[in-house]
C-alpha cells in the first residue's frame, strides 16, 4: 500500500467553493443522491476522497458533513464540472439538505483525505455495507478503465462488489454498478434481495472461487501485480471481519473508514483511529488526513 499515512491532499490543497444543489434523488430508502457543480474540486477528487459540505447562510447545523465522492460529472467538452454524493437521511444535516431540496445553497471544500491506491490486480473485490457503496462506483470505473480522475486507470482485469444491506429497500444505485462493468453480489440480513448471508462470509466464498492467476495479463501495469486486491468499506464489524479474511490469506487489503468526523481539515483530532507503526506499535492517526483510506493490516480494531 502506498502513502497510507501520507496523505497528499491536506487542508491547505483544498478548494472552497459556494454553490447549489443542482439535482436531488432518492435512491433506497432514506437514501438520497445531489449534484452540485464545483468544477475546481470536480478535476482533482479522485475515488476513496471526500468533500465538506454544510447548509450556506445558517449555523444551524454549524458543522459540515464529510461526503465521499460518488461520481463526478462533466460537461459537453468532457470537463469535470459536478460531483454527486450520497448520504442516509438522519441528521440534522443531511434532513435540512434533503427537505431544502434542489437549489440548496450549500459551502463546499475538498477534496480531502486520501483516497484508494491504484496497486495492480486481476480481480478487485469490493466489499461494503450500508452506504459503505458511496465511492466505489468511481474506483470500479477506473480500475476497469473505464473512467479517469488524473492518475493511471485499467488496473484490474475484473471488478465484483460483495454489496449487503439489512433489506434489498436500502440497497442503493445497484443498476449505476452493473452499468459501470461490476460483478455485482447483493446480501441481505432478512434474504429480500441477493443471498441470505453476511457481507463477510460471502467475500471468502468468492475468493475460494476465483479464478488460478492469469500471469503477467493484469491491463497496464503487469509488474507487481497480484491475483486479488480487496478494498472495502461500511460498519466498522464488517471491515474487521473482511480485513481478517484477507490477512488469513496473506491478500492485500484496503478499508476507508467512517468515522464521524468534525472539522474534516485535521484540526479537531476528533475521528482518529489507532493505526499500526512500521515498528509495530501504534498512535493515532486523522481518519479526515491521514485517512480514510488505510491498509487494513494497519489498523488496530
Amino acid at each position: 500500500m502506498s502513502g497510507a499515512l501520507h496523505a497528499p491532499f491536506c487542508a491547505d490543497q483544498a478548494v472552497q467553493v459556494k454553490t447549489e444543489v443542482r439535482e436531488i434523488e432518492q435512491v433506497a430508502r432514506g437514501t438520497y443522491r445531489i449534484r452540485f457543480a464545483a468544477p475546481e474540486i470536480a478535476e482533482r477528487i479522485f475515488p476513496g476522497q471526500f468533500v465538506m459540505l454544510r447548509m450556506a447562510g445558517t449555523s444551524d447545523p454549524l458543522i459540515g458533513r464529510a461526503l465521499a465522492m460518488y461520481d463526478v460529472i462533466e460537461d459537453a467538452a468532457g470537463r469535470p464540472e459536478a460531483i454527486d454524493v450520497i448520504f442516509i437521511k438522519k441528521g440534522k444535516f443531511t434532513t435540512a439538505v434533503a427537505e431544502a431540496g434542489r437549489g440548496a445553497a450549500l459551502d463546499v471544500w475538498g477534496p480531502l483525505g486520501n483516497g484508494f491506491s491504484i496497486a495492480a490486480a486481476e480481480t478487485l473485490l469490493i466489499a461494503v455495507g450500508g452506504v459503505g457503496q458511496t465511492p466505489m462506483l468511481a474506483l470500479a470505473a477506473e480500475a476497469l478503465g473505464r473512467r479517469s480522475f488524473g492518475r493511471p486507470s485499467g488496473y484490474a482485469q475484473r471488478v465484483t462488489m460483495v454489496y449487503g444491506a439489512r433489506s434489498g429497500d436500502l440497497l442503493a444505485c445497484t443498476a449505476a454498478f452493473r452499468a459501470a462493468g461490476i460483478d455485482l453480489r447483493l446480501c441481505t440480513d432478512d434474504g429480500s434481495a441477493g443471498e441470505r448471508a453476511r457481507v463477510p462470509e460471502l467475500v471468502e466464498r468468492l475468493i475460494e472461487a476465483l479464478p488460478p492467476p492469469a500471469g503477467d495479463s493484469v491491463s497496464g501495469s503487469a509488474q507487481g501485480s497480484t491475483a486479488v486486491r480487496i478494498v472495502s468499506c461500511g460498519p466498522e464489524i464488517m471491515m474487521e471481519k473482511v480485513a481478517a479474511v484477507a490477512a488469513d490469506r496473506s491478500i492485500p487489503c484496503e478499508v476507508s473508514l467512517e468515522t464521524p468526523m468534525a472539522c474534516g481539515i485535521g484540526i479537531c483530532f476528533s475521528c482518529v483511529a489507532r493505526v499500526r507503526q512500521d515498528d509495530g506499535e501504534w498512535d493515532y492517526k486523522r481518519t479526515c488526513v491521514e485517512g480514510p483510506v488505510f491498509d487494513a493490516a494497519r489498523i488496530v480494531w
